[in-house]
């Protein structure tokens, strides 16, 4: 983790940019970061710990903790160099010459007729991180996050050969076999997450955004991946257990946070409701999605120099 990038944080705050009446703020985004249904907190255990002085050694204990934190804002947007994060619009994800333009083509002829979209995506550390890293240090009985916050670990302009060609992906075996690595249920089925690209054949223009938000997280939280990003990876030790990559549909690696169009205090993996749910209330005008990921996170204090074991209930 590169941890003076933590001071980023004053250097937005001290920032005033323009920014339109459906854009979210930092402070709106921070604010989300506290909700107790994604925290989903819980005491799970006991750690043990060997802690040896010059007098002696003695087992000493501490409670182990299972909760969520939130890692990352992934924005999943139509106009390149619009990201709905006003405070980072114009500093990380401006157009470029051959990353210009979002957004959906429809063909009218009924024999082809296809709903093709295009979305924008930038992954960027949440600036939440930062309270529940001091909690951590401080007390003990919350664990820290892997992530930093601000930091920019997916940027779909700077990905141009991947996220906009396809390439290599479109040729991999999870590409082009039916039913391989799919987002959704059955009936209700919302896109492939490979190739993990900007386009999608979909009529639904929230279930296409949150393919591209899947798809940027399955990148990011994986290693040597043919795509230009920073790795979301954080290693074990002693007392801490960080989560595995980020796979659709299974909570026990993450859940979403909406925060735009509509601000919510719950996390979910998609699909969240019944296949006949229209969706129609998350559906953004503008095409401009943000979510927040949350991962789950164990850890225990260390209170020795040799961790011995843990128990669970």
């Amino acid at each position: 983790m590169v941890h003076y990038l933590k001071i980023l944080p004053l250097v937005f705050l001290l920032t005033t940019l323009g920014t339109k009446a459906q854009d979210i703020s930092t402070a709106q985004i921070a604010q989300s970061g506290f909700s107790t249904d994604c925290l989903d907190y819980d005491v799970i255990g006991v750690c043990f710990w060997l802690h040896c002085t010059i007098s002696g050694c003695e087992i000493r204990t501490s409670v182990l903790v299972k909760h969520y934190v939130p890692e990352l804002v992934i924005s999943s947007y139509r106009k390149t160099g619009e990201n709905p994060w006003s405070d980072f619009a114009s500093l990380l994800s401006p157009p470029t010459p051959i990353a210009q333009d979002g957004g959906r083509t429809t063909n009218s002829d009924r024999a082809t007729q296809s709903n093709l979209v295009f979305k924008n995506t930038d992954a960027i550390g949440h600036p939440s991180t930062l309270a529940f890293d001091t909690l951590a240090s401080s007390f003990g009985f919350s664990c820290e996050s892997g992530a930093t916050p601000f930091f920019p670990y997916f940027l779909s302009t700077l990905d141009t050969l991947a996220w906009r060609q396809g390439i290599p992906e479109m040729v991999y075996p999870q590409a082009v076999t039916p039913g391989l690595r799919e987002l959704g249920k059955f009936g209700d089925l919302w896109g492939n997450i490979y190739p993990r690209s900007g386009f999608i054949n979909q009529v639904h223009d929230y279930k296409a955004a949150a393919v591209m938000a899947q798809r940027t997280a399955d990148i990011v939280t994986r290693e040597s991946q043919p795509h230009i990003y920073w790795p979301l990876n954080p290693e074990s030790e002693a007392g801490y257990w960080p989560p595995g990559p980020v796979e659709e549909g299974q909570e026990d690696t993450h859940k979403w946070q909406m925060l735009r169009p509509q601000m919510t205090q719950q996390c979910r993996v998609w699909p969240d409701r019944t296949a006949s749910y229209p969706y129609g209330e998350r559906v953004s005008d503008e095409g401009d999605y943000v979510w927040a990921l949350w991962r789950p996170y164990e850890c225990c204090q260390r209170r020795g120099q040799q961790f011995l074991g843990r128990t669970t209930n």
